[in-house]
C-alpha cells in the first residue's frame, strides 16, 4: 500500500509505502502496478496505539455483560433491578461486571442472594481482581459451602468449572480499530498455551486485526493478604530461568513495595514490568528504575472523584503518577487496562495531560505530562513498550490516519479525529 501526502507529526510532508513494515519513505513515490493508493491530503499520520495492558477475552465478554458500577447503579434497590432485568447468558448465568462499593457497601453470597435472581450470578469487581457468586452460583462451581462467595479472579479452581463459551473478538476488535489501536498486550495472568494459540489464531484468521503479545506465564496479581516475600521472590527467579520477564500486578503501596524487595532479590531481567503502579510512595520511586511501569491515567478521569473521597488528602499525589516517574527516569508506558478501564487511549492520553476527574476537579496537578508525552507513550511496542514506533523504514506497516494538523492532534487527543487505521498495510478501519 502507498500514502500520499503524509504529514508526520514534526511537519514533514511524505509519501509512505507500507507492507507488514514500512518499506520506504519519500518526498514523492510513484505507485506501482496495482497498489493500493490512499491520499491521506495532508493529514496526519502516526504509528498505530499500542495498548500496553488491555483483557482481550474479559473485554469481549463485558460487551454482553450487565453494567452495575457507579455510574449505573446508586443503590441496592438498583443493584437488583439490575440483576432481574439482565438477560441469562446462554451458559445459565447472569454476568455482572464493574462492582464497587459505593453501589451497594460490601458484596457477598449473603446480599447477592436478596438482590439476584434463582439463578447462577456472578458479579465482577471493578478491579478485576474478584468475583463474588451468589447460592445458586457457588451450587453450580461446585462451592456450595463457600463462607462469603468471594474467589479471586485468577483461581482456575472455580472457573474451570465454568461453561467455556466462544466469546467472539470480532466487535472488540472493530472497536480498538475506531481508536487507532494497532497492537495489543494482553495482560491476563493466568492463560495457558492454549489460550495464547487462541488468540494468536485469532489475529492470524482475521477476528483480532491487532497484533498480539501475552505477559502470561510472567504475569501475577499480588494481594494484600497473601503476600510472602520469599515465595514471590523465588517464583520471579522461577519465571527468569525461563527467560521469561515478570509482570506485577501493583495497586496498593504494599503490593509494590514487596514487588520491588522480590525483584532487587531475585535479579531483575531486563523486561521486568510493575502492572498499574496506582499508588506510589515518594520514597518508591527511585526503586522503579529497575522496571518499567505500564499505568493507568484513565482512571483520575474515571474514578478520580472517588479517591478524593476516599483517600486521605496527604495521600492524593502518590495516585497514578506519570510526571515524577518521567522525571526520575523511570521508564514508564500508558494503557487502559480494558475493559475495566474505558479502553480509549485517547481519553486515557488527557487524563495524562490535564489529571481531570470526572466531576472537574484536579488529582495530581503536579503529575500533569506534556501531549506529545501523552500520545508517544502508546507508541511503545510490545517487549520495548517505552521505545516510541517512529513512521520510518524497517518499522511496522501499522498506522493510523488523522484529519487534522498536527498541532490540532496534540490540542485536541480524541479518538474521533481517526479517520483510517491501517494493520500491515491493509485499511483495517475507515471512518465514513
Amino acid at each position: 500500500m502507498l500514502i500520499q501526502r503524509a504529514s508526520l507529526l514534526d511537519g514533514e510532508t511524505v509519501d509512505i509505502r507500507l507492507e507488514d513494515q514500512i518499506t520506504n519513505l519519500a518526498e514523492r513515490l510513484t505507485p506501482l502496478p496495482g497498489e493500493s493508493v490512499y491520499d491521506a491530503a495532508g493529514a496526519t499520520v502516526i504509528p498505530g496505539l499500542h495498548d500496553h495492558h488491555v483483557h482481550l477475552n474479559s473485554a469481549a465478554a463485558a460487551l454482553t455483560s450487565v453494567r452495575v458500577g457507579p455510574a449505573e447503579v446508586h443503590n441496592r434497590e438498583e443493584l437488583a433491578r439490575a440483576l432481574s432485568s439482565a438477560e441469562i447468558g446462554r451458559d445459565g448465568w447472569i454476568r455482572a461486571v464493574g462492582y464497587h462499593e459505593a453501589v451497594a457497601g460490601p458484596l457477598d453470597r449473603t446480599v447477592l442472594d436478596e438482590v439476584s435472581p434463582m439463578v447462577p450470578v456472578r458479579v465482577q469487581h471493578r478491579s478485576g481482581v474478584l468475583w463474588t457468586l451468589n447460592s445458586a452460583g457457588l451450587a453450580r462451581v461446585g462451592l456450595p459451602d463457600h463462607p462469603d462467595g468471594r474467589v479471586r479472579s485468577a483461581d482456575r479452581g472455580w472457573s474451570d468449572m465454568l461453561q467455556r463459551n466462544h466469546i467472539g473478538l470480532a466487535d472488540l476488535s472493530h472497536r480498538l480499530c475506531a481508536y487507532g489501536v494497532t497492537g495489543v498486550t494482553d495482560a491476563t495472568p493466568n492463560l495457558d498455551a492454549s489460550d495464547i494459540v487462541k488468540l494468536i489464531e485469532a489475529h492470524r484468521h482475521g477476528e483480532l486485526r491487532q497484533r498480539v503479545h501475552c505477559l502470561a506465564p510472567g504475569k501475577r496479581i499480588l494481594h494484600d493478604d497473601d503476600l510472602d516475600l520469599n515465595e514471590l521472590t523465588e517464583w520471579i527467579i522461577g519465571r527468569h530461568a525461563d527467560g521469561t520477564p515478570v509482570a506485577l500486578h501493583c495497586v496498593t503501596a504494599t503490593q509494590l513495595v514487596v514487588a520491588l524487595s522480590a525483584v532487587r532479590a531475585a535479579g531483575r531481567h531486563p523486561r521486568d514490568r510493575i502492572e498499574h503502579a496506582a499508588v506510589v510512595p515518594d520514597d518508591s520511586i527511585a526503586d522503579l528504575s529497575e522496571v518499567t511501569v505500564v499505568t493507568q491515567p484513565n482512571f483520575v478521569a474515571e474514578r478520580g472523584d472517588q479517591y478524593l473521597s476516599d483517600i486521605p488528602p496527604a495521600e492524593h499525589h502518590e495516585l497514578w503518577r506519570v510526571a515524577s516517574l518521567l522525571r526520575a527516569g523511570v521508564r514508564t508506558a500508558l494503557s487502559t487496562d480494558l475493559p475495566f478501564g474505558e479502553g480509549d487511549p485517547w481519553a486515557a492520553m488527557r487524563a495524562a495531560v490535564h489529571r481531570t476527574t470526572g466531576a472537574g476537579r484536579v488529582l495530581g496537578a503536579d503529575e500533569r505530562i506534556s501531549a506529545r508525552d501523552a500520545l508517544t507513550m502508546f507508541f511503545g511496542g510490545p517487549h520495548a513498550p517505552t521505545r516510541a514506533r517512529r513512521i520510518a523504514r524497517g518499522q511496522p506497516g501499522d498506522v493510523c490516519v488523522l484529519p487534522a494538523p498536527p498541532a490540532e492532534v496534540l490540542e485536541e487527543l480524541d479518538s474521533t479525529l481517526v479517520a483510517a487505521t491501517i494493520i500491515a498495510g491493509d485499511i483495517v478501519f475507515e471512518r465514513s
